[in-house]
């Protein structure tokens, strides 16, 4: 085996540092300074070392955060010092009796104690063991005395160190802290297990805590979790310090996350000073907490007073009111977003959530009340976070009374009465009255009015605004009715700007059938189906009364698009505003387009494999243009398949099944001779 040079041994090092600062620059400090292909760049080289050397792979490289397989389960362990529980108070009369028992156990002036006050995260209690400066062992709090080991979760956490930063580590250090997610990162993950049909979680806490109990450090790995240190357990030997505000100071030189809200006040009248200011911006934090750890800063003060029972005697947990809370769902709603998503809205029996009156709450849509298996009339928890939209996020179904009713997801828009439309493979409903509903008036118009689509010049976003906040304007035929007496009326529209406005609808008028398409802003419908279609029937007529299956034919369209296309166009209100569009002067040249030969009408047929000749889209659309239909698969009721280069296991079917198989230059053949008239089918 080589054996590496200094060189390599150099680049090792050099890579591993920058690696590391990279990582405490962007979990712990927030401030980034590599760019992610920087990062990846660099991670992918060392990984290609190691790979050639594996000699030099060591426990703490950035490379071997996740590399454990997956466990049978976790190792119980003792806490060298028990992770105790802290004492509450629930309000400040609470918290100066708390200063005085303090202040007359050590005979001294209350309001001339220091106390460190920092947030109460709400998340998974965890600690951490460093030996000779390198992560050892990670544990649950577990029942304060006894966790569980898992040390391969925690070590995917890039807010962890593997190793302390600095030089002059202790021998042992015990660093304590919270497991948490962010309010942002959390509703990701679950609008993206929501889309997949995964795991749902009612909160970031048991998010932070299920996500730390995965066997396999590869899930841990994918939870956008993060680690803030809150005590230094145990420091071994002594480094000196004389207060918690120091050892916090200290854990963040060795490359920890610390509290940027954590502060040292004097007396009660300063930490109820620091309580209300903290309350006060809870919901801006972008993460949970559930309320404030107050401690006597002096370590030989903390020494002095001593534990009671399970908990010290030298701090308090202060608690703000809870972020969830049980109430009865009364009704549910259903709002219509500017893009057409229908959302399920459920109408509480009013509820203080974390001090806020919470008489709504979001049920996302209809999957996850089919997965909650709420209904109306049901006890619900109610959770509110941040700037979060209070969700419902559990159901006491134990307590579920006899009249309750099913929820009943609406067949039809409760705003314009058009059809709601849902596929099988999204979870949002929509719906499909675009161009008349109130609800997405303004992304119509907006959609209607651009560039690509009529060009309207002059007419953008505010004044768009005001023209449907004023009720002028309520679908785009409107917009050709619009006078400049009354245009000029409007903020910043002058006379001048209002003739120019007019002239431009004027000139609008005169469009494409292709731009029209474009512009009415059909779902999946973009700039080159728009082409496509109107190449495709030549007429606007035509495409409207187009049903599915002629609308596949069209290059480009599948399934999806022909179902968004047909349900568009079935919609009467659509149809009216289509209508009126034309009778306003919208006009376009159209081509009627004649119908050539279908000799393979009622026939299936399939593509496979790359021709050089033409794409298969390009063959697809030729074969439909001739009557056939195309499928993605090989089955008995396959007529043909033509077979291109490195064709796979869709030839060994057909072959199996006797099925006719065509090369690329018979395909040609035939194409050309079917499309020049001859009814010869092969």
């Amino acid at each position: 085996m080589t054996q590496p040079d200094q060189r390599i041994l150099d680049e090792v090092t050099q890579l591993r540092t920058t690696l590391d600062d990279a990582n405490y620059r962007y979990y712990v400090l927030d401030e980034p300074q590599l760019t992610d292909a920087d990062y990846d760049r660099r991670l992918r080289r060392l990984q290609e070392i190691e790979a050639e050397y594996p000699e030099l792979v060591t426990a703490d490289s950035p490379t071997q955060r996740v590399g454990a397989a997956p466990a049978d389960g976790f190792p119980e362990i003792e806490h060298a010092v028990p992770m105790l529980s802290l004492d509450n108070a629930f309000d400040e009369e609470e918290l100066a009796a708390f200063v005085s028992r303090v202040a007359e156990r050590l005979e001294v002036d209350g309001e001339a104690l220091a106390f460190c006050c920092e947030p109460k995260l709400d998340g998974a209690a965890v600690s951490l063991v460093y030996e000779r400066g390198e992560l050892t062992t990670g544990v649950t709090r577990g029942d304060g005395r006894t966790g569980e080991g898992i040390t391969s979760n925690l070590r995917t956490l890039r807010s962890i160190p593997l190793k302390l930063r600095g030089q002059q580590w202790p021998e042992v250090l015990e660093v304590r802290g919270e497991v948490t997610m962010r309010h942002a990162d959390f509703e990701a993950m679950n609008e993206r297990a929501r889309e997949a049909g995964g795991k749902v979680f009612a909160n970031p806490r048991n998010a932070a805590a299920g996500s730390l109990r995965q066997l396999d450090p590869r899930i841990t790995d994918q939870r956008p979790l993060e680690f803030s240190a809150y005590q230094a357990a145990r420091i071994q030997p002594d480094a000196g310090d004389s207060s918690h505000s120091q050892l916090m100071a200290r854990l963040a030189e060795f490359g920890f996350r610390t509290s940027a809200e954590l502060d040292v006040v004097q007396g009660a009248e300063g930490i109820i000073d620091y309580c209300r200011r903290l309350g006060e911006r809870r919901d801006a934090l972008g993460h949970d907490i559930d309320g404030v750890v107050i401690k006597v800063d002096d370590l030989r003060l903390q020494r002095e007073l001593g534990f009671v029972a399970r908990a010290p005697r030298w701090a308090i947990a202060f608690k703000f009111p809870a972020q969830e809370e049980v109430t009865r769902l009364n009704d549910v709603e259903y709002q219509v977003g500017r893009t057409g998503a229908i959302t399920p809205v459920a109408r509480l029996e009013p509820v203080s959530v974390a001090g806020v009156t919470v008489s709504n709450a979001t049920l996302h849509n209809a999957d996850e009340i089919a997965r909650l298996g709420v209904m109306i009339g049901d006890q619900v928890t109610i959770r509110r976070a941040g700037d979060v939209i209070p969700q419902v996020v559990r159901v006491k179904v134990d307590q579920r009374p006899s009249d309750a009713r099913p929820i009943v997801f609406p067949e039809r828009c409760p705003v314009c009465d058009s059809q709601i439309e849902r596929l099988e493979e999204e979870a949002v409903a929509r719906c499909s009255g675009g161009l008349y509903c109130a609800a997405q008036r303004k992304e119509a118009l907006k959609h209607f009015a651009s560039r690509r689509a009529l060009d309207i010049e002059g007419l953008g976003e505010k004044l768009i605004d005001g023209l449907v906040e004023r009720d002028w304007v309520k679908t785009p035929a409107d917009l050709f009715l619009l006078e400049v007496s009354r245009l000029a009326t409007l903020p910043r529209m002058a006379t001048r700007s209002s003739e120019n406005l007019v002239a431009a609808l004027e000139k609008a008028k005169a469009t494409t059938l292709a731009r029209f398409i474009f512009a009415l802003g059909i779902r999946e419908v973009g700039e080159a189906t728009a082409a496509n279609l109107a190449s495709h029937f030549g007429t606007l007529e035509a495409l409207m009364e187009a049903d599915r299956e002629a609308l596949e034919k069209v290059a480009d369209v599948g399934p999806v698009v022909a179902a968004h296309v047909h349900t568009f166009f079935q919609q009467p209100h659509n149809r009216e505003t289509i209508q009126a569009l034309r009778q306003a002067g919208v006009y376009w040249q159209e081509t009627a387009v004649e119908a050539g030969p279908t000799p393979l009408e009622g026939q299936t047929w399939v593509l496979t494999g790359s021709m050089e000749s033409m794409t298969r889209d390009d063959g697809k659309a030729r074969l439909q243009a001739l009557g056939a239909k195309v499928s993605g698969s090989v089955s008995k009721k396959t007529t043909c398949l033509v077979a291109g280069e490195a064709a796979g296991s869709k030839l060994t079917k057909a072959e199996q099944l006797g099925v006719e198989v065509l090369d690329e230059a018979t395909f040609l053949e035939r194409l050309a001779a079917w499309e020049a008239g001859d009814e010869t089918d092969g």
